[in-house]
């Protein structure tokens, strides 16, 4: 137009000329635009018809067909704005995941890891048909839009969602604390009737059946993220630092469901969080080392808070062998042990569920999957519904289950499955899960990691305990087992008679297995098919300093035990230099480690009659804590 109204103003008093050649111009910008806004709106079109029909690597909107969203990520040591992100994949673990959740950008290739194995050569160690049918499980869940969906929220990335999708190598930095590096999750506004979520109910009435809704945890911040993607997104991992990062994070910011109704035991916890948050400062307490712990002065005020106020109602509801039994042997005993002396327990356990600030659903997972799992049909479908059903028992007979959507009940599972089974139907629980996994859907704030020995004698559960003093360990690092999952044929590749210090090998014999632990300075803890190892805790029991080689594995008891006191942590990418980490460590802080183990060994000690501050209670401790510090005013 510009142009045009140049020509007019040197039209030598030809105005009607000027003029046509004016309305002409205007006609053919006109048409012009309009052809054009048409192509837009056609390749608009098109894009709309191949994002609706999935076609890979084409992403304009969200969808929730298993993509991720990647918009932030941890910021480097750099503080220009335009520095560029060392690495961009956030861990957060998000509850009752449905079709509602927002993603973006990013087509996620979902895989499951496989499940864990024992030490050596028991009848509890899993099964092969246990690893053989968890790509087949999470496929299913996958196509149900039940795995969490996650968002995490910063300033720019050097990576787009597309390269972070699709495996380009990168590792979280330890991250900046500040207002950016904070994890939001997106949250559904309203219940979705279409996947099977109820009506909340407003206050106690007839006897009905309310599926918990969409977790509302609208005060949750930073939540580390679970999805496991291909195996190049094994190199996104979360450091032992980071991990302490996403737990201070959390006390602050995670909160379970609102209640739907008051209660006079949240008011109960409401006013322990308060004490628990102003405990007197302790610079010592016979029995108790300080530097075993976060933070002495609240655990001590927590732990006497718990065994003068809590009371747990057990459901009585349900049958054996799956409910209210368990192993009492092996590498599953946790679960069991727990249950056992829990229902022996006379100070925590109230016969009124109305007194109850906690409720215990005593299902063992390990005979849940003995029972109803048909070998070789590589489905879990029964088990998951035997889960559902129980819930719906649960729920029209009592009120509790509505009023917080579960948050107020917890599970103790020792199985592997169990993470991937609970994660819709009660994901709304507290759960204290071996399988302590950030790709997994463990939560910080609200999920509890279990120990996971190997009980060798189920009448004595303290049998073969103990090992050499510090000075008389030769050998400096041990590992035996069997090669279960990725990382251990590598350590085997890199170390295996290699080195007459580094004793790595694959299966030996009971006997050797306990003399090379009771023996060796450093026990390696590494992974098997699931992060979780039973030789974690067993290096404690025979004195050997864990170090722990698994990517994203929470330690048992972290939200209380301070793990890097009596513990090493390395990388699986730093296998190679494993040796050269384990000699840099001064012989004084060697002596100094081994002397914690042997301190906290009785924090995971089982006793057939439970003494103060041994496993049954810390175990409960810990979903105690979590249960009083995730707690929303109604």
């Amino acid at each position: 137009m510009l142009v045009l109204n140049l020509e007019l103003q040197n039209c030598p008093g030809n105005g009607v000329i000027c003029s046509n050649m004016g309305t002409e111009f205007r006609y053919a910008s006109f048409f012009e635009t309009k052809r054009l806004l048409w192509l837009v709106a056609s390749v608009f079109v098109m894009v709309l018809i191949i994002q609706y029909f999935g076609f890979p690597n084409v992403a304009l909107f969200s969808s929730s067909k298993g993509q991720v969203a990647f918009i932030g990520s941890f910021q480097s040591g750099e503080s220009s704005g335009n520095s560029i992100m060392s690495g961009n994949l956030t861990f957060a673990s998000v509850l009752n995941t449905t079709a509602t959740n927002v993603v973006h950008e990013g087509t996620a290739k979902i895989e499951l890891s496989k499940t864990s194995d024992g030490t050596v050569k028991d009848s509890n160690v899993t099964t092969s048909e246990d690893t053989e049918i968890e790509d087949k499980f999470l496929s299913q869940a996958v196509e149900s839009n039940k795995l969490p969906v996650v968002e995490s929220l910063g300033k720019t990335s050097s990576l787009s969602p597309l390269q972070v999708a699709h495996g380009s190598e990168f590792i979280i930095p330890t991250p900046n604390v500040t207002s950016e590096n904070i994890f939001l999750l997106d949250k559904p506004d309203k219940y979705d009737i279409a996947h099977g979520v109820g009506k909340a109910i407003e206050k106690p009435g007839p006897v009905q059946i309310y599926p918990a809704p969409p977790t509302d945890h609208s005060c949750m911040k930073n939540i580390p993220v679970v999805i496991e993607r291909s195996d190049r997104a094994r190199k996104s991992v979360a450091s032992i630092t980071q991990m302490n990062y996403m737990l201070q994070q959390s006390r602050t910011s995670f909160c379970s469901m609102k209640p739907r109704w008051s209660s006079v035991v949240d008011q109960v916890l409401l006013r322990a969080k308060a004490l628990i948050e102003n405990a007197p400062l302790l610079q010592s307490e016979p029995g108790l080392s300080a530097p075993l712990f976060r933070n002495l002065s609240m655990f001590k005020r927590s732990y006497e808070l718990m065994e003068k106020i809590l009371k747990v109602y057990i459901y009585a509801e349900g049958e054996r062998p799956i409910l209210h039994s368990g192993p009492l042997g092996g590498i599953y005993a946790s679960e069991g042990w727990f249950m056992k002396l829990l229902q022996e327990n006379k100070r925590f356990v109230t016969k009124n569920p109305e007194k109850a600030h906690l409720f215990y659903l005593p299902i063992s997972f390990r005979k849940l999957k003995v029972t109803l799992y048909v070998p070789d049909s590589h489905n879990r479908t029964n088990l998951i519904q035997f889960l559902h059903n129980y819930v719906d028992i649960i729920a029209q007979k009592y009120h509790f289950w509505n009023r917080t959507g579960g948050a107020d009940h917890f599970i103790v599972a020792s199985h592997d499955w169990a993470p991937a089974a609970t994660n819709e139907i009660m994901s709304n629980c507290i759960r204290s899960l071996c399988n302590a996994d950030l790709r997994g859907g463990f939560q910080f704030g609200k999920d509890v990691s279990l120990p996971q020995p190997n009980i060798r004698l189920e009448t004595n559960p303290l049998a073969e305990l103990g090992g050499k003093p510090a000075s008389k360990r030769r050998t400096l690092a041990f590992f035996a087992g069997h090669m279960h999952g990725y990382l251990r044929p590598i350590l085997l590749k890199y170390w295996e008679n290699k080195d007459p210090d580094m004793r790595i090998s694959g299966e030996i014999t009971t006997a050797s297995y306990l003399r090379y632990m009771k023996s060796s300075k450093y026990c390696i803890c590494a992974r098997g098919s699931q992060v979780n190892s039973p030789r974690v805790v067993e290096s404690i029991y025979y004195g050997c300093i864990p170090v722990i080689l698994s990517d994203n594995y929470v330690p048992p008891l972290f939200e209380t035990l301070n793990w890097e006191s009596f513990a090493v942590f390395v990388l699986e990418k730093d296998i190679p230099n494993l040796r050269n980490i384990l000699l840099s460590i001064p012989d004084k802080k060697y002596k100094q480690m081994h002397r914690r183990v042997k301190q906290v060994q009785q924090r995971f000690l089982w006793h057939i009659k439970p003494s103060k501050y041994d496993v049954f209670h810390m175990i409960l401790h810990s979903i105690w804590h979590n249960r009083v510090f995730g707690i929303r005013p109604s």
